[in-house]
This record gives C-alpha cells, structure tokens and sequence, in this order.
C-alpha cells in the first residue's frame, strides 16, 4: 500500500526477554470507532503471520463482532511484518543475523505501552487474533492478567506445538534454500525459495478436503496449478525474505510459560490466567489443532472451547472469503462480548 493510514509509537530503546536492546523500536498501529469515556470499549487485534493491518481490517465493520461503533479497536502490527520495526527496516548494526529475536511476550508488552501511553488505556475488553495473533491473544492474558478482560483465541494455541514447530522448520528450509540466501543474508529476491515456501504453505493452510472438494474453484481459479501459482506462489513473495525469517522465529519459539515467572510450566501458566478465554481451533486445521488447545481449556479457570466447523483448515479462522465460517466466529465472539 503506498497511502500511508497509520499511526507509530515511538517505544524508545526496549530491553528484550533475551537481554539484548532494540534500539528505537516502533509499532505500527491503525484504530477504528471512538474510545469512551470509561476506556472501557477496547478490543485488541494484532495481526498474524506476514499480514499488515491492511490484510485483517476485513473484520472490523458496523454490525459484525468488531463493530467500531461500538468498540475502539486498534491493530497492532507484529513486529517483522514490514511495518512495525523490521529487519527491513533496521539499519545496520542490526542485520542479517545481527537482528534482535523478538518474543511474543516482547511484543505485547510493547503494545501494552502504546495503549497506556497514547491513549491512557488501562483495561481492554477484548484482545481478538487469528494464528500468530491468536498466540499474541493468549500472551496478552497470561502477562497482564489484571488487564484482560477476555480473550478469543482463534487457531492458535499458548504454546507452539512440536508438529507446528516442524512445520515451521520446513517453510524456513524451503525460504533460505533459495542460492540468494547467503551467510545469514538473502543477496536478492529469493524468486525460487519464496514460490517454495507458498506451494509448501498451501499444502498446509487448507485441509485434503478443501482440495478433494476443489473448493478452490469458487474463488474463481481455473485449475489447481493456476490456484497454486496465482494464489500461493505470490503470497508470500509481497513480503520481505528477512521479515517472514523474524516472524517465524517469534511464531516457533512461542510459550506463555517460557519466562522467568513460570520457567516452563505451561499448566501454571494457563492456570493464572483470568481473563474469559474462548478458544476456535478449525477442526481441519492441519498444525494449530483441536486437541492442543483441548489440552489447554484443563488448565484455565474460565474457557470454553468451540472449534470451528469448516474444512478450510487453518483458514478457516481467516475467512475473508468464507462467509459461513465468518459468520460461526462473529456469532461466538458477540456471545463472548455480552458475557
């Protein structure tokens, strides 16, 4: 996008859960709808893998569940995904392998500032993420416990599971295998790793159903190449090669436990959280599943686990072109916000 419709906050220098200073940092941040009186309408959405706000404001629209006439919502960009601070946008000393490691702990208590700083937001009624922004949802409850009212935490799960993290392993194998991947640095545009990386993806992202089904002919494709190649293979190739390696590291090493607080206790960690939590895994979903976020609901106080219906796998939590999975999250997120 070349209109700029966003806001940055300055967070200054940031010491990061891995000791070392990120120098500068800054979010990227768009707000919808008006904050009231009390602070009290607030609804959280960071954005997911490789996305920039632009890619999820889909959902914030009058009448849905992020309604902005009702709420005031703010989206905070990720860091990593090009606007928010970057390894393309971070200057040298800081690159290559030099890049600073970016929890998803660091990132929220960065955005917390950004709310209790610009706007003097002190409690937030919902933080609402899809994949690596539902993991961002959980961190959100599990280090500000007293701020968090609810939580919807859609195909993602507290703690990146060991099949999602092979997962991970594989796209990252198929990115930097690419020859313009050199000593840590990508040289060029990785042209044959980042069509890898998307046929990789997309074997992933949707369920067997959804290809033996072909659904993807109702999105207009002529054949499965032509969806692979159009859909796919220039997905990931928008973003750059550094920033999509920053994001997945922050997405594999993902913990709500992995801290000094908890020092790996997963189940201490769910345990302390208090805000209400609604868990939607997609029930095709092929790497955030049922049975992890199953395995959570044991451990929290106040959750209800309701996965979702839909043999769109993954993508079924981002149904921008899926009007009835649309309508199943809308409809529980609304529950969840009368609660």
């Amino acid at each position: 996008m070349s209109e700029r419709d966003y806001q940055t906050f300055e967070a200054g220098d940031v010491v990061l859960q891995s000791g070392r200073t990120f120098p500068g940092m800054r979010i990227a941040y768009k707000t919808f709808g008006t904050l009231n009186a009390q602070r009290s309408n607030v609804i959280v959405y960071p954005t997911s893998f490789s996305a920039q706000h632009y890619d999820t404001q889909w959902l914030v629209r009058e009448g849905g569940a992020l309604d902005p006439s009702r709420y005031f919502i703010v989206i905070p960009n990720l860091f990593g995904n090009g606007l928010s601070s970057s390894p393309s946008n971070t200057g040298w000393p800081l690159t290559g392998d030099r890049y600073p490691q970016v929890t998803y702990e660091d990132a929220v208590r960065v955005q917390q500032r950004l709310l209790a700083e610009t706007f003097g937001i002190d409690k937030v009624a919902l933080v609402y993420g899809w994949s690596m922004g539902g993991m961002q949802a959980y961190h959100w409850a599990s280090v500000f416990p007293d701020l968090v009212e609810r939580i919807a935490v859609v195909c993602g799960s507290a703690r990146c599971a060991a099949h999602n993290s092979v997962f991970i392993d594989a796209v990252r194998a198929a990115l930097t295998a690419d020859p313009a991947y050199r000593d840590g640095v990508f040289t060029e545009p990785p042209v044959r790793g980042a069509r890898a990386m998307g046929r990789l993806y997309a074997s992933f992202a949707l369920s067997q159903d959804f290809y033996r089904d072909e659904l993807w002919r109702g999105l207009g494709y002529s054949s499965l190449e032509d969806f692979l190649v159009r859909n796919w293979e220039v997905n990931f190739a928008r973003r750059d090669p550094s920033d999509l390696l920053a994001q997945l590291w922050t997405w594999q090493h993902g913990d709500i436990s992995a801290n000094e607080r908890f020092h790996g206790d997963l189940p201490a960690a769910l345990a302390a959280i208090r805000a209400k939590v609604l868990l939607m895994p997609g029930d095709h979903d092929l790497y955030f599943r049922v049975e992890d976020n199953r395995r959570e609901l044991a451990h929290l106080r106040n959750a209800e686990l309701k996965p979702i219906p839909s043999v769109w796998g993954h993508r079924a939590g981002n149904p921008a072109q899926n009007p009835q999975d649309a309508a199943f999250i809308e409809s529980a997120v609304r529950e969840l916000l009368a609660s």
